[in-house]
């Protein structure tokens, strides 16, 4: 029997149908479905949820025979997911239950073609790189990875902050700016793409570090091999800045040091022959299309 992870963050009473769907496909093939604790008691509570199925509560459970994990929502969910998985090695994929995302691109209307794909192992993985981010403080605790970026910003002050940054220990440049994104290749479609930074394909051994609105015009994003470690030194105005982990945002003292490297481990995303990056980019981005009339 195989166990089928579930895990979201927000659901809509629309949205809830999608859940029960998910569950009727695991059903119809004998998957047992496990529900991250915090969704099932917002489900039992809000919408009767009474559906059978186990739990889970941490990264340690998924390393107990869990052998995928449904991701439904955004962006946003699929991230928080990761956090589930970390380095168990537990395929995920993700459904978006809103707008087309990049890491959540399966529709909901496809739930059903997908689960038989995954009934008929049609499918490959797509491995993702991670940042690790080290601080003096230890700021992010065991949870001191991202899929996606970090982003170092501003606080309250109209300011701007200055990062030092040094590659593999050599200086490499101060960015006066409102802040500074590390970015992934899998990231390279979030903050760092609203910023200005290039587009990377999945797979590319590389970071990216992208000024967030940089004083000079003539700093641009700068494309680094991930096997060097980034070192970032602030400087602000005010006492403390913001460092944020795929969302996650802590304050951080100026003058204290972020230690940026490649994770060790790698998170192996659901791939089927008719998904692909290369689509979700056109279609998201809407290349190849006139609208001018």
């Amino acid at each position: 029997m195989k166990h089928v992870a579930i895990y979201g963050m927000k659901f809509t009473r629309q949205s809830l149908d999608y859940v029960y769907q998910v569950h009727a496909e695991c059903q119809k093939r004998g998957w047992n479905v496990v529900m991250e604790q915090d969704m099932l008691d917002h489900l039992t509570s809000k919408y009767d949820f009474s559906l059978p199925c186990t739990t889970y509560v941490n990264d340690q459970d998924f390393k107990k025979g869990i052998d995928y994990m449904i991701c439904l929502g955004g962006d946003g969910s699929f991230l928080r997911a990761v956090r589930f998985v970390r380095d168990s090695g537990v395929p995920i994929l993700g459904i978006n239950t809103g707008r087309l995302g990049f890491l959540s691109n399966i529709s909901k209307e496809a739930i059903g073609e997908t689960f038989q794909l995954l009934e008929d192992k049609k499918y490959e993985f797509q491995k993702r790189s991670l940042i690790r981010v080290r601080t003096q403080d230890e700021l992010f605790g065991l949870e001191n990875f991202a899929l996606n970026e970090l982003t170092i910003s501003k606080k309250d002050t109209s300011s701007m902050i200055t990062v030092h940054a040094k590659l593999d220990g050599k200086y490499l440049n101060s960015y006066w700016a409102d802040g500074l994104i590390v970015s992934t290749p899998t990231g390279s479609t979030g903050y760092n793409l609203s910023c200005g930074g290039p587009i990377i394909t999945p797979g590319c051994q590389v970071h990216i570090i992208t000024p967030i609105a940089a004083h000079n015009l003539n700093v641009r994003p700068v494309v680094v091999p991930d096997h060097m470690s980034i070192d970032l030194i602030l400087e602000s105005r005010d006492r403390t800045c913001l460092v944020s982990l795929d969302g996650v945002t802590k304050n951080i003292k100026q003058g204290e040091e972020i230690h940026v490297t490649k994770a060790e481990f790698l998170i192996n995303v659901i791939k089927f022959e008719h998904t692909n990056f290369l689509d979700t980019i056109r279609n998201k981005m809407y290349w190849g299309v006139d609208n001018r009339n």
